[in-house]
């Protein structure tokens, strides 16, 4: 078994579910991407480094859940070999020296306002009323439009719609619709496994915002969680500011979600 230190952490089950969730991700639709699309996925030590030059995302762009300093420098040069955005995600308040040092050697500078990880527990507070937003999970058939969806949601060029659709009905992979009638109108996705559940994808289409889309579908997740055993779930937001809202912080605060960690995102 991996010692674990200040200067080398061992990887916690908050960060490996998301890091599992990507690396599954890339699994299930590398076979349906086009080979230009050029997506590629390492796994490193229960972290990884993930890249789909097409995606303006950070999130399919990064170096994440890293523990071991041996793993930043063949990260690194991996992808420094890349196209498109290209990023390492530290926990700076927690980073050791050497891996402080590291970063300052490769001139690596932080971009944007960093991400929040947030937590919750199953039992944490019993959830609030499901409100007038119904929601239920996408079928097999509709995996092609929910992938439409998603990209749209994100700014995805259409030809990423596969990434999202090879999710659909993938074992661990739990996807919902937020409905307007019977008319999907927002989407959200969650990866589970063992106790651990990562929850991302969560898009609403602009004529549809700030009606409880968003809050009905993590409800829906927390609760195809309970059901499946899962006693945390986790997920990350932009970190909030006085200076900009951050609704989904907000919906996810509302939801019995409580802040944990920031991280930085260093440009590479």
């Amino acid at each position: 078994m991996d010692s674990c230190s200040s200067d080398q952490p061992c990887l916690t089950q908050e960060d490996a579910i998301e890091a599992k969730a990507f690396i599954d991700l890339h699994k299930a639709a590398r076979g349906r991407l086009a080979d230009e699309e050029r997506f590629a996925c390492v796994s490193m030590n229960g972290g990884c480094t993930i890249s789909l030059p097409s995606a303006p995302a950070i999130g399919l762009n990064r170096i994440l859940d890293l523990t071991k300093h041996e793993d930043f420098d063949g990260a690194y040069n991996w992808m420094r070999e890349r196209t498109g955005n290209r990023f390492l995600q530290v926990n700076t308040d927690t980073a050791s020296d050497k891996l402080t040092r590291w970063i300052e050697t490769k001139g690596l500078v932080a971009y944007g306002p960093g991400w929040a990880k947030l937590r919750r527990s199953t039992d944490a507070v019993s959830l609030p009323s499901s409100g007038a937003v119904n929601t239920r999970k996408v079928q097999p058939d509709e995996a092609e439009v929910f992938g439409a969806m998603m990209c749209a949601g994100f700014g995805f060029p259409e030809s990423l719609t596969a990434l999202w659709a090879a999710i659909v009905g993938r074992d661990g992979w739990s996807c919902f619709y937020a409905l307007d009638g019977d008319t999907p109108v927002g989407t959200g996705a969650m990866f589970a496994s063992g106790s651990f559940a990562w929850l991302g994808g969560g898009t609403t289409v602009p004529s549809f915002r700030n009606r409880g889309a968003q809050k009905a579908l993590i409800q829906a997740r927390l609760e195809e969680g309970a059901d499946r055993g899962v006693s945390t779930f986790v997920v990350e937001t932009e970190v909030p500011s006085a200076e900009k809202a951050n609704i989904s912080n907000a919906n996810l605060a509302k939801m019995g979600f409580v802040h944990i960690y920031n991280r930085s995102n260093f440009i590479l």
